[in-house]
């Protein structure tokens, strides 16, 4: 898990540095295309140079090039909005996580040591849900990142587990209906904390529908089909006015073309290792900060501050 400061915004780096950056961008995924289009095209040039008229009218380019515009800005807004919309549920899992640690440690009576100590474990399990989400989506085994939140007993159970985030959910869940056998919460403390615990749910539902409902299939390989034979076709629109300068112009289109569907592709799924994905790894560790802030405050003190 990655540890430590926040990462400053990309944003703010210097312009001239920022264009040069190769780490974050779609080149090297579509390098090898954009020289595949530009040899394509010096062919073009070779085969007119020499005499076998290939060229097309530039205004035969017009109309595809209007229609290709709008598929690919669909596209791109497609993506982003999964990957908006996955931003705003994990937002809404930190707020929910601090929202429902802060009130179990302020709420629950506490009549002796084991009761702060159960307490603290079920904290910590809000941790383990937020791990446990981050993996499931990311179609990883239970591993190492959870044993410091869990028991022996725990994690061996969870490994054997088909849906390890719902099981933590149950355990939370029973531990706050304990808390109300015990008459340590009443009904109506129960009803908050369960209406928090289904939200956490809720977040984890609404991400697995963004992971399985992928962009359609045939949408999706007509879009390269026409973006390939756009970029095929462009050399024989310039040779003729061009010459030997159609190559190098039609990689440079290529290379527009082929990026912006290059980053409708990565962003689509934004709970992977890529570097535009969410930093999943680092949210996970600011919900474990404050919760293990929280711990090191004396509840009757919170709870009398806040009153």
């Amino acid at each position: 898990m990655n540890r430590g400061k926040l990462l400053p915004n990309p944003n703010h780096r210097p312009w001239f540095r920022f264009i040069w950056q190769w780490r974050g961008s779609v080149i090297p995924s579509i390098l090898p295309r954009v020289f595949w289009c530009a040899f394509f095209a010096l062919g073009v040039s070779v085969l007119y140079h020499f005499g076998l008229n290939v060229a097309l009218p530039l205004e035969s380019g017009l109309v595809p090039s209007i229609v290709l515009g709008l598929l690919l800005v669909f596209r791109t807004n497609t993506a982003y909005e999964r990957y908006w919309e996955g931003r705003k549920l994990w937002g809404t899992l930190i707020n929910t996580v601090r929202n429902l640690s802060r009130t179990i440690w302020v709420t629950i009576k506490e009549n002796d040591d084991s009761d702060r100590t159960e307490k603290i474990a079920t904290l910590r399990l809000l941790i383990a849900f937020a791990i446990a989400t981050k993996l499931h989506l990311r179609s990883e085994a239970v591993n190492e990142e959870l044993v410091r939140f869990l028991t022996p007993k725990q994690y061996e159970k969870l490994s054997t587990m088909n849906h390890p985030p719902l099981k933590i959910a149950f355990w939370i869940g029973d531990y706050l209906q304990e808390q109300y056998k015990n008459k340590c919460i009443d009904s109506y403390q129960l009803t908050t904390l369960f209406k928090l615990l289904d939200t956490m749910v809720d977040v984890l539902g609404a991400c697995e529908r963004i992971l399985k409902t992928p962009i359609p299939l045939a949408y999706t390989i007509h879009l390269k089909q026409l973006v390939l034979l756009y970029c095929l076709t462009l050399p024989f629109q310039f040779v003729d006015e061009l010459g030997w300068m159609t190559a190098p112009i039609v990689a440079l289109i290529s290379f527009t073309i082929l990026g912006i569907e290059a980053i409708g592709i990565e962003i689509e799924d934004p709970f992977g290792y890529d570097a535009n994905d969410l930093p999943l790894d680092q949210i996970c560790y600011t919900m474990e900060k404050n919760i293990e802030d929280l711990i090191t405050l004396d509840p009757c003190v919170s709870y009398s501050r806040q009153n």
